[in-house]
């Protein structure tokens, strides 16, 4: 197994995609660190990685907060004497479908905030525990807005952009002592939490929408969750021992900006 005897920190593990990638990660091999906001989503994600025979511990951490990230990280330190792999993936309480002329700055600026305050506190604790072991990979998650320029995503697509850029510096910093700093981009997961609650409430809307996403694709589909996951494990585990300081893309060709109603150009013969 990939990750057999890797210890890995994951926040926001009660999320659809962060409890996707915890499962991911404990179904090859690593001990998993569970943590997030709500008990009870981070307990059902701990119980089905324990149900199917995985390592799985849990707690509640507000990854908003330098002490408790900082405890929650001194205690897998003593438990489990090391940090191999930190993932965040909480939420980062964005608004969107709005445009940005009719925005409140507290909506347009909480996505930014959130998500440089989380990156920077799990990061930073996870890079001092693996600069002293001269090892470890640290993970984040972004977008497609990170990527090209979307529209109605408010404060979420810069702050897509912010967590990109922190990635490649902390990289840059932390690649002497062996560690590496990867991010993942990706796009709408139709599995995700979010998806199937929008599809729930307006059917047609969310086909629409959802198809939409598929067009603007190279492949003309969607990554699934368990595809992220997988990318995900595989930059976590020594196969991409010499990737770091860059975003994954993993949006299916969204972010090449091209024009996705290519076939409707007429061919031109020479």
């Amino acid at each position: 197994m990939l990750l057999q005897g890797k210890n890995a920190v994951i926040y926001g593990a009660g999320g659809s995609l962060g409890g996707a990638v915890a499962r991911a990660f404990a179904a090859a091999g690593a001990q998993v660190f569970l943590s997030g906001l709500h008990e009870h989503n981070v307990r059902e994600t701990a119980e089905s990685i324990i149900a199917a025979g995985g390592n799985a511990s849990q707690a509640v951490v507000d990854a908003l907060d330098k002490r408790a990230v900082d405890q929650h990280m001194e205690s897998v330190v003593r438990q489990a004497g090391s940090v191999d792999i930190s993932f965040n993936a909480i939420g980062w309480r964005d608004v969107q479908n709005m445009p940005l002329t009719e925005m409140e700055p507290d909506d347009f600026l909480r996505p930014l905030n959130v998500a440089m305050t989380t990156q920077f506190l799990t990061g930073t604790a996870a890079g001092r525990v693996m600069k002293q072991q001269q090892s470890g990979v640290i993970l984040s998650l972004t977008a497609t807005p990170g990527g090209i320029g979307y529209p109605m995503t408010g404060g979420f697509g810069p702050a897509c952009c912010a967590v990109e850029g922190f990635s490649r510096n902390f990289a840059s910093e932390m690649g002497q002592y062996g560690v590496r700093v990867v991010n993942i981009r990706s796009a709408g997961s139709p599995d995700s939490r979010p998806f199937m609650e929008a599809m729930a409430a307006d059917q047609e809307m969310g086909t629409w929408f959802l198809n939409k996403l598929k067009d603007d694709t190279m492949l003309k589909a969607l990554p699934a969750m368990e595809d992220i996951a997988n990318v995900a494990v595989f930059l976590a585990s020594p196969m991409a021992g010499k990737i770091t300081g860059v975003t994954i893309d993993v949006t299916a060709g969204t972010t090449t900006g091209i024009n996705y109603r290519i076939a409707d150009i007429p061919l031109v013969s020479a």
